[in-house]
């Protein structure tokens, strides 16, 4: 590795604290931390953040101590941020401040909650996490004397928003497909949605991907869903598994896991620093402006770890997403959802009255306060208010 790896200076197309846009209500610059220090304290102060320890990643929250819940798949991604940001130059505080938040949105029970969720708000503009992470961050966290929301700085607002790519197109239209939630907030502030997001968030949402791939790995083995050597249809994993068999013939399972779980995360930050670097000289930025201007991504995957990305994903999607067993359990996650919905939107006193009317009607009162639950007070909801429970043991 190069020398100066450690301890490489912000580059100039790396998003600069120094010169943020600011944020939507004024308040005097902290004279202990960066702007992007105190988006991140906040993120991390929130009870939004607090939450993410008792949400599903795969697994719901009481099916074992060693899977990935929200919370520490956050974690996880906000390390792998931090390391790409800091081989590629960029602000570190505003990667690791959006990984910390990328997540924030998520209903109880993973992906099975928000297609529940989404199902139910059909009629209502919808469900979209990432949506609901902007209106956490900008509205329903209510904390602060001075403001709704956390008053994030429009870059931190921004990578939000667009970690995966513009919203608009480059003309500005497209507009009306926009979610619930964003479309509200554009109307207050303009998030530059037809533009790409900073190299700092491109960062993060690729780091999201990492971690995805690595440990839905490691929890899957563990779980039982499938075995060490099924991986060996994926021609990536194989080719790591026999470098490990090499090397330490006759390993323990565990070890075994461990090894492949971390030569994964190492090939693809690897690949990603070695590959957005190449982009980054191709363009030659000047400032973050440039990388927001580039109209494509400049934080990626090479050719051989993209595929590999591809061909992971094609084993997990059925053999863990859509295994039988957490089909039935996801299954009974989005009634306990869609039973709670049918109550709150009938009857919103059945909800907290600080939830009730937060202005956008009976139906996104409901949404909002459902998303916000962790699984075990869904499931306390859900005993509370009927009398059988689905049993997600």
């Amino acid at each position: 590795m190069e020398s100066g790896f450690l301890d490489r200076p912000r580059a100039v197309y790396a998003t600069d604290p120094a010169k943020s846009r600011g944020r939507l209500v004024a308040e005097p610059k902290s004279p202990t931390r960066t702007d992007f220090q105190r988006d991140r304290d906040r993120i991390l102060h929130s009870a939004a953040f607090r939450r993410l320890k008792h949400k599903t990643q795969v697994f719901v929250y009481h099916e074992g101590d060693h899977y990935r819940t929200r919370l520490t798949h956050t974690l996880e991604v906000a390390q792998i941020a931090r390391s790409l940001a800091r081989a590629l130059g960029l602000d570190e505080d505003l990667a690791e401040t959006l990984a910390l938040a990328h997540d924030l949105g998520h209903t109880p029970f993973g992906h099975a909650g928000e297609r529940a969720l989404d199902a139910c708000m059909a009629e209502h503009e919808h469900f979209d996490h990432n949506a609901q992470t902007l209106r956490i961050v900008t509205r329903l966290e209510r904390r602060y004397a001075a403001f709704d929301g956390l008053n994030l700085t429009w870059e931190t607002l921004e990578g939000l928003v667009k970690h995966n790519g513009p919203l608009l197109n480059a003309d500005g239209s497209g507009g009306e497909a926009l979610p619930f939630g964003i479309a509200e907030y554009a109307k207050v502030q303009d998030l530059e949605l037809s533009r790409y997001a900073s190299a700092e968030a491109q960062a993060a949402a690729i780091a999201d991907d990492i971690a995805y791939n690595a440990h839905d790995i490691d929890d899957g083995l563990r779980a039982g869903l499938f075995e060490i050597e099924d991986l060996r249809a994926v021609s990536f994993l194989s080719g790591l598994l026999d470098e490990i068999d090499t090397r330490w013939p006759g390993l323990d399972r565990s070890r075994r896991i461990h090894e492949l779980t971390r030569r994964v995360i190492t090939r693809f930050v690897e690949s990603t620093i070695a590959t957005s670097r190449a982009n980054i000289a191709a363009l030659n930025p000047k400032s973050v402006d440039d990388i927001r201007g580039a109209g494509r991504p400049i934080i990626g995957f090479g050719a051989e770890i993209a595929a590999a990305d591809t061909h992971i994903k094609e084993f997990l999607y059925p053999q863990m997403y859509r295994h039988p067993w957490v089909m039935e359990v996801m299954g009974h996650a989005e009634t306990i959802v869609k039973d709670l919905f049918a109550i709150y939107r009938a009857d919103n006193e059945e909800m907290p009255e600080e939830w009730r009317d937060l202005g956008d009607g009976p139906a996104r009162a409901a949404a909002d306060f459902i998303a916000g639950m962790t699984d075990r007070y869904a499931i306390q909801e859900h005993k509370r208010l009927f009398d059988v429970t689905p049993d997600l043991g």
